[in-house]
């Protein structure tokens, strides 16, 4: 597209493709935990149309050694691909992703999947060191143990739940 002076024109994004966009991205599940997406977890900062036309992802791992980073990136660019958009993804490092970006439908998702949330903000003192009391997300109760510092992942802890027996990952507060 050019304008009278011969110089290309700048395409400006319509909201519906910016809207289409953001669902496409955001509809993008976590590999490693599936029940939430990449929104829900707040690694997807932002879906914008670039002046071309072509949607921009960026998104921040949830740690630097996370090893679904890619497969993240390569998932988000293919939703928006699949929605017919040219795709960049751009990896955010700062600030740096916090447990806190979590959504509160992402934290009640992961309870319903079995997963305790991150309970404190990530300012706590506590924040790395896992938390004193980690209520189950089976059955409520705060009579519950850690049972390893790692779970299935890096980012969470595996508990134990001493009143329904039940064992479940917590979600460490990042």
């Amino acid at each position: 597209m050019s304008n009278v002076s011969g110089k290309a024109a700048s395409v400006r994004p319509l909201p519906e493709q910016q809207a289409r966009a953001w669902a496409a991205a955001a509809s993008v599940p976590d590999p490693e935990v599936p029940c939430v997406s990449v929104a829900d977890l707040g690694i997807l900062r932002s879906v914008e149309i670039d002046a071309d036309g072509a949607a921009v992802a960026k998104v921040t791992p949830t740690y630097s050694g996370c090893p679904a980073t890619v497969a993240i990136e390569l998932a988000i660019e293919g939703a928006l691909r699949e929605a017919g958009f040219e795709v960049r993804i751009e990896r955010v490092m700062s600030p740096a992703w916090t447990t806190d970006w979590i959504t509160a439908e992402g934290r009640e998702k992961l309870r319903a999947y079995g997963i305790a949330p991150p309970k404190r903000a990530s300012n706590s003192i506590r924040a790395l060191f896992g938390e004193e009391q980690v209520n189950c997300p089976k059955c409520g109760s705060a009579e519950t143990e850690r049972v390893s510092e790692f779970g299935s992942t890096p980012c969470k802890a595996h508990y134990r739940c001493l009143a329904c027996r039940e064992p479940f990952d917590y979600f460490k507060c990042i």
